[in-house]
Order: structure tokens, then sequence, then C-alpha cells
């Protein structure tokens, strides 16, 4: 693995609330490039809890789809041959929550291509805890060109 994250090194001014770098009240995930995909470690915070001793799982969502979408734009990346990521939005996600997730454990997230073409592409990905998975999720992750919302806006 690299020493910085994708998204400290594709996006360190960025402030969005799952994955900038700069977003001091955000989860700020780090995803890095592993042997299996893209993966990530995170500890969630007391304020973080949905019923005492358990994660929200609106975090677990948030969690995945920054995750999701930040594997989606390394793959794109690499595919395409380009030096930096596309900016990349989420067009469709789905979330399973499969089981109640800890808050006091450390959460590992991995995320893996199972679809793509050169602008988008599809994602799966995981939440475990303690060895056992406890939410995941399918995403659809599309680059965006100037003029969309998003476009250099990580």
């Amino acid at each position: 693995m690299s020493v910085k994250s994708l998204q400290e090194t594709f996006s360190p001014t960025g402030r969005c609330f799952g994955c900038g770098p700069m977003n001091d009240r955000g989860l700020r995930i780090k995803s890095f490039v592993g042997a299996e995909g893209i993966v990530a470690a995170w500890r969630a915070e007391p304020h973080h809890l949905a019923f005492e001793g358990y994660v929200n799982g609106g975090i677990l969502g948030a969690l995945l789809d920054c995750h999701s979408n930040w594997a989606a734009a390394h793959h794109l990346m690499v595919a395409t041959h380009a030096s930096a990521p596309p900016c990349t939005v989420t067009a469709d996600f789905h979330v399973r929550l499969k089981r109640p997730t800890p808050l006091d454990a450390l959460l590992h997230l991995n995320a893996k291509i199972v679809e793509s073409t050169d602008e988008r592409a599809t994602v799966e990905a995981t939440v475990e805890s303690g060895g056992k998975v406890t939410a995941t999720c399918r995403g659809l992750f599309v680059a965006v060109k100037e003029g969309h919302p998003a476009f250099h806006r990580w």
C-alpha cells in the first residue's frame, strides 16, 4: 500500500463529508490500493451511533458510498492510463445492512470493481467488523465532465 491515501493524493483539499481530508467534521476515510481491491480501515466515534454501542446505518452508507466512489475513480484512471482519476459521482447505490456494526471496533472496508466501461464502473463493497460482514453495497459510479456541479469539486 502507498503511504498516502487516494484522497490525500488526488484531493488533498477535498471537503466531502465522507472522504474529504479537509472536512474536520467529516468521516475522513482513507482509501488505499490493496492486493484484492481498494481497502480502508475506519473507527467510529461516539457521535456516530444509532443506539448504544452500534454505528448508525446512514454513516455506514456514507462510508460505503465514498469508498466505492474512490474505487471506481481509481479503476477508471488506471483503465484509461490517465495521470489522475476522473471526477466520478454516484449514479445508483444500494446498501444492505446485514447485522449491527459495533461502535468500538475497527471497521474494514473493501471495494471491488465488478463491471466497467471507460466512463463508468460498478462496484461491490463491504464493511467488516471482527471478521464478520456487517454491511454491503453495490453501486454505479460515472465520470462527469466539465459543467457538472461535481466536476473537480471533491
